[in-house]
């Protein structure tokens, strides 16, 4: 089964906002990777990334997130993750992300928020 995980990018009062949807794991990370990177590169400095939409994450999806905030630590700017806490198609289930983050116990690195800027 291929995994599949659409990053679209879009502009939004001085931030980056990165819309995450499906499935963030070891065959689809490097899409966010590049996705932060370029986003580096042409001079962003401040970026959400949105993960309201990731259905499935696991340690590699983690660990890209990681590496984004390293980077943009080391260049001066700001990575803030849009994580509900419930997965909204569900009900009221905590979301797998959000608890994938709370199990490796790293929500204290991330500045999160439940809903993305409008």
């Amino acid at each position: 089964m291929t995994t599949t995980l659409r990053v679209e990018r879009e502009e939004h009062d001085g931030w980056v906002l990165l819309h995450v949807a499906g499935d963030l794991d070891l065959g689809t990370g490097s899409k966010v990777r590049e996705a932060v990177r370029e986003a580096v590169a042409t001079g962003s400095r401040r970026i959400v990334v949105d993960l309201a939409e990731v259905r499935f994450c696991d340690s590699t999806g983690v660990g890209v997130l990681i590496a984004a905030r390293r980077l943009l630590r080391s260049c001066g700017g700001e990575l803030r993750l849009v994580l509900p806490e419930v997965d909204r198609a569900a009900g009221a289930v905590p979301s797998q992300v959000h608890r994938v983050f709370a199990a490796l116990g790293v929500h204290r690195l991330f500045t999160v928020d439940d809903e993305r800027p409008r």
